[in-house]
């Protein structure tokens, strides 16, 4: 429940938290990514590239292009060990300094997460459907903050964007776990892999400080198109929920349950929770072309 972040002090942000430049294998220069976000009416960006030794683990410094009205998060894709598949470890920092150290001998996604999060970064597992994050996975990276539900490189990669099925079964288990949606751009297809997923961050200014404490907090949601403009639980009883127009709202939770209305151009709706024998739940709003948009987990207790 404290993780709403629709009555907090402040305004929501618009921002994307995974994208990469010619830094790494982008294929536009840190600026260039810049204007592209700066011109969609983004607040805030953070250019996350490979850190890798191929790349000289170099993290993309873009103080440089901080404006009053648009914010920069320094950050990085972190790669150390396998994963249980063997597949090589895909970690999402952002808010990482820029001197952050190289990799160390034999270090491995769990040791590599947990330095992030000692360096005071917001730290995700990235695009878990894309290479095939276990359940063990994930638990091995600690107390990470998030996983992906949603990342557009993946969705033209191999058609595998998502992460919802992973984060449920976790949630199921009793753990906890914040969600985002991301780009994952590269530029390398027509900036078809940019502007498709992002974060709405809730935070009483536009300061890399204040976005990375409102991230580590859970004071967002994410989506792929829908604004969601107000949610109320009232535990028990019932969910008022107020958003741009919908074609479907959703509330679910442990397993198939869920309760939901559809609808054409739903702009809100209150659904009964007196029947929803769950410890938790997500709101989903689904519009008229598909696009969605989600909030955190929310834990009843």
């Amino acid at each position: 429940m404290q993780h709403l972040p629709f009555d907090k002090a402040g305004r929501f942000w618009r921002g994307n938290l995974h994208t990469h430049s010619t830094f790494s294998d982008g294929t536009l220069t840190p600026q260039q990514v810049c204007q592209v976000y700066r011109e969609a009416g983004y607040h805030f960006l953070a250019i996350t590239d490979h850190f890798m030794q191929q790349y000289g683990f170099h993290i993309t410094d873009t103080r440089a292009e901080q404006r009053s009205d648009f914010t920069m998060l320094l950050g990085a894709e972190l790669h150390a060990g396998e994963t249980e598949l063997g597949h090589l470890w895909h970690v999402l920092a952002v808010g990482l300094p820029h001197d952050f150290a190289p990799n160390l001998p034999h270090e491995n996604g769990s040791e590599i997460a947990a330095r992030a999060l000692a360096a005071g970064a917001f730290v995700a597992a990235a695009h878990p459907d894309w290479y095939g994050l276990t359940e063990g996975d994930i638990l091995s990276l600690g107390a990470i903050h998030a996983i992906e539900i949603y990342n557009a490189t993946s969705s033209d990669h191999n058609d595998k964007p998502g992460g919802w099925s992973l984060v449920d079964v976790l949630l199921m288990r009793g753990k906890r776990y914040f969600v985002c949606a991301t780009d994952d751009a590269h530029f390398k297809h027509t900036r078809q892999d940019a502007l498709r997923g992002w974060v709405w961050v809730k935070s009483e200014s536009l300061t890399p400080e204040a976005l990375l404490a409102a991230l580590k907090r859970g004071e967002y949601y994410s989506s792929t198109g829908p604004q969601l403009y107000d949610v109320q639980m009232f535990p028990g009883d019932k969910v008022l929920v107020r958003c741009s127009p919908a074609s479907a709202i959703f509330v679910t939770g442990h397993g198939s349950l869920s309760v939901h209305t559809h609808g054409q151009g739903l702009r809100e709706a209150e659904l009964s929770l007196r029947r929803f024998n769950s410890p938790y739940c997500r709101i989903t709003v689904r519009d008229a072309h598909g696009e969605r948009a989600w909030t955190n987990p929310i834990w009843f207790t």
